[in-house]
């Protein structure tokens, strides 16, 4: 059984802040997963979608399949996660839900305030205008987690808290309870 540690957030929240320094920080060695390692790798025809040669609607779904399928592979051969990820797509938490279930999830919220993860957006350049707001009114809705983090509360804090919570071993999130709550 592998250990995923689930970091969820709106665009431009922190999860990536938090993973490398709690990545830095746990004892065990933890892969860092994103798609934003895929989309920086090279791995997708970027500059393609970009200009319109290639529909990104197309083949969005089989991207996130094909990104999804991969994490339960990696878990299923024994690799430890910290997974950061949106899920703003329904079906997405089920799908998860499914393909890790063998192994211990620790499904933890990144949240942050609005009028931040704008700033943050505008001066990324690399998500669509608007993304974060609509982030953060959807995402964390109908979500059970293990922990909730507020981003403003600094790296070392967040870092300190999620590694006390996930070290108790306690998981009520919606990974482990098969429940949703609204």
């Amino acid at each position: 059984m592998a250990q995923v540690i689930f970091l969820h957030g709106a665009s431009s929240s922190g999860k990536s802040t938090l993973a490398k320094a709690l990545q830095a920080r746990i004892e065990k060695p933890f892969w860092h997963i994103s798609i934003d390692h895929l989309r920086d790798s090279g791995v997708l025809p970027t500059e393609r979608f970009r200009s319109g040669e290639f529909a990104w609607a197309d083949a969005r779904h089989a991207f996130f399949d094909g990104f999804h399928a991969s994490l339960a592979a990696y878990a299923d051969a024994g690799n430890d996660l910290i997974l950061e990820h949106i899920l703003d797509t329904d079906g997405w938490l089920e799908m998860l839900r499914r393909l890790l279930e063998r192994h211990d999830v620790f499904f933890v919220a990144v949240h942050c305030p609005l009028d931040v993860l704008i700033d943050r957006e505008t001066r990324r350049g690399d998500r669509p205008a608007g993304s974060a707001q609509r982030d953060f009114e959807t995402i964390h809705v109908g979500k059970l987690y293990d922990l909730e983090l507020d981003a403003g509360d600094g790296v070392d804090t967040n870092v300190d808290r999620l590694l006390d919570a996930w070290r108790c071993a306690k998981r009520p999130s919606s990974f482990q309870s098969r429940t949703k709550v609204d």
